[in-house]
């Protein structure tokens, strides 16, 4: 292959993890949107009721969230091919992280159906037993938040490595590469306090506001324009 049809390539994956970029967060903002409708915190008879009149519109909730771990592999792997010219080392363990996080996600996607099988049939109901239900419920909103926060870090950590690679490149303006990496490094902050603080405040949520402007605007960059593949002058 030669060099311009290495660019070329480059430049191609360089795109296609822009538009990911920004598909992934419209799924996950979906799903996440939807599943905050349906569930009541803390009432397993509201959020069952709720579920049971829009099980359809939950269930394209929680198909949304696993579309967007599943895209998120595909993001990984454009940042990855984009990057790696830059440090294969470094690229490669941001390809790891994002797919740990992406498996995080797939799992837990997983455990939300099986819990909605399991209080929507009235076969798992008369099994599990009357208080049953209720448990597995609670057990399933436990397990999400905290999956997301753990899924989180991960993310936080192949973002961080990525936006350096980004930060040392001329690949992109060099102020959405430091954005990207400093709203990443302040989700680090934010999963680990949400996690020494299981019921952090409001506040810690402002955490990943940086993050969803950053990748909306690397999202469009990178969709519409690629990376400068130019060297910088000295």
């Amino acid at each position: 292959m030669t060099n311009s049809d290495s660019d070329k390539s480059q430049i191609r994956w360089a795109k296609l993890a822009g538009f990911m970029y920004l598909y992934v967060d419209v799924a996950y903002g979906l799903g996440v949107t939807i599943a905050n409708r349906l569930e009541v915190p803390g009432n397993f008879v509201e959020t069952a009721h709720r579920i049971m009149g829009a099980e359809l519109l939950y269930r394209i909730g929680l198909s949304s969230m696993l579309v967007g771990s599943l895209c998120t592999v595909f993001l990984a792997m454009g940042l990855y091919v984009t990057l790696k010219p830059i440090n294969r080392n470094l690229a490669l363990l941001a390809l790891l992280f994002r797919i740990v996080e992406a498996t995080i996600f797939g799992i837990e996607c997983l455990f939300s159906f099986i819990v909605l099988r399991a209080f929507m049939g009235s076969d798992y109901l008369n099994a599990l037993g009357a208080n049953q239900p209720s448990l597995l419920m609670n057990v399933r909103s436990a397990v999400h938040a905290d999956a997301f926060t753990i899924a989180g870090l991960f993310f936080s950590m192949g973002s961080v490595l990525f936006f350096y690679l980004f930060v040392r490149s001329s690949y992109l303006p060099k102020v959405l590469s430091i954005l990207g990496l400093c709203s990443s490094a302040l989700v680090t902050i934010t999963c680990l306090a949400s996690l020494v603080f299981p019921h952090p405040a409001r506040v810690l949520q402002l955490g990943w506001a940086p993050i969803a402007v950053a990748e909306f605007l690397v999202g469009v960059w990178l969709m519409l324009k690629g990376v400068n593949l130019q060297p910088q002058a000295n």
